[in-house]
């Protein structure tokens, strides 16, 4: 019997040689991430225990990825544009977002002058509307242990259209089936949908409105996602949905870097269904190679207790333009009964408060 990683391994290696050969017909791209780090952590558990390990979730600063793009121009100020992009965790080599072969990003489209139209996986607008104002992003500590959703924002079988005019980019996104994966996680819900029984099935919606000044930008996006019979965290029926508002800005001067937001949630799957996530981040690029960042957030439940706050400065070291050693710390709070862990896919007692830090190397090529 073949073994599922190994069988996927091969096939991405028939796909860069297949990219390679047609490199000579359209501007195809081979590009990556290979991130690795090890962190320890206190409160693992109920009892209070620590744990050193590598997270498995990802790299420290960026999650690890391989991925293919290209373009071909067919004419009339058309190009036929596509991405396939791997996601997969360093420590064990498996793959990411649900055992998916290209979970990050899989769609083909069409673009011009009036923007571009994709059909596949696609990133929904919540994670795109986090591009240059989370100034953490989809690293290990980070949003992504408050609200899993942000940096997970992709959907099945999806069409996506892009647009940039000037300083305005108008984005949205329409899903019939918005995770086909059962795995587990924030990126295998099993909510495939598709069904001619209903229509509101696993569908999901999103749409972002962004315009960029001269050293500053503000973006206002909005994501709904339906429920299906076997979906996980609560969304058993399509007539309950999540959804998130998220508006945010950010501004650059000298060395210094700014973002801020809020990230306002109805989860009709929850027992406590509303939610507004705060937070306020800076970058100070203090030598031409090395910067620090320091975020501060805060996860705020209405009528109820079981809130999280959330404490994070690193430090990143270029030693090149592709590769930079980095290190990270930080504590979150939680009251209540609240169990978010600093370290995304992490673990923490109920209730206990818990305090971290990770360091690692990041390549990108």
């Amino acid at each position: 019997m073949k073994h599922p990683v190994s069988s996927a391994a091969l096939a991405a290696c028939a796909i860069a040689a297949t990219m390679a050969n047609a490199s000579a017909q359209a501007n195809v791209q081979i590009y990556g991430i290979v991130d690795g780090a090890a962190e320890y952590y206190d409160n693992a558990d109920a009892a209070g225990h620590s744990l050193v390990r590598m997270p498995s979730l990802g790299g420290g600063m960026f999650p690890s990825r391989l991925g293919f793009k290209g373009s071909e121009d067919i004419g009339n100020g058309l190009k036929a544009v596509f991405t396939l992009e791997n996601g997969f965790y360093l420590d064990s080599g498996s793959q990411g977002q649900g055992n998916r072969l290209f979970g990050r990003q899989a769609w083909v489209g069409l673009a011009g002058s009036w923007g571009q139209l994709s059909f596949g996986r696609n990133y929904n607008a919540i994670y795109q509307s986090s591009f240059d104002v989370d100034v953490f992003a989809a690293s290990q500590y980070g949003l992504g242990s408050l609200d899993p959703a942000i940096p997970n924002g992709r959907s099945d079988n999806s069409i996506a259209y892009k647009g940039v005019f000037k300083g305005l980019t108008v984005a949205g996104t329409y899903s019939t089936g918005r995770d086909t994966s059962s795995a587990g996680g924030p990126a295998g819900t099993g909510c495939a949908g598709e069904s001619a029984a209903d229509s509101k099935q696993c569908r999901e919606w999103s749409a972002m409105l962004r315009y960029d000044g001269a050293g500053w930008g503000v973006v206002g996006a909005y994501d709904r996602i339906h429920g299906g019979p076997a979906a996980a965290a609560g969304l058993n029926s399509s007539g309950l949905s999540d959804s998130r508002l998220h508006v945010a800005g950010f501004a650059r001067a000298g060395a210094w870097k700014i973002g801020a937001g809020v990230l306002a949630r109805d989860n009709e799957g929850a027992l406590t269904q509303r939610s507004n996530l705060y937070y306020v981040g800076a970058t100070w690029r203090a030598a031409p190679a090395f910067q620090v960042d320091a975020q501060v957030s805060k996860l705020d439940y209405r009528d109820s207790d079981n809130d999280a706050r959330q404490l994070l400065v690193r430090g990143v070291y270029e030693l090149s333009r592709r590769t930079a050693v980095y290190a990270a710390a930080g504590r979150i709070v939680n009251s209540g009964s609240s169990a978010l862990a600093l370290s995304a896919g992490g673990s923490v007692g109920p209730g206990l408060n818990q305090s971290g830090v990770i360091t690692g190397i990041k390549h990108s090529f």
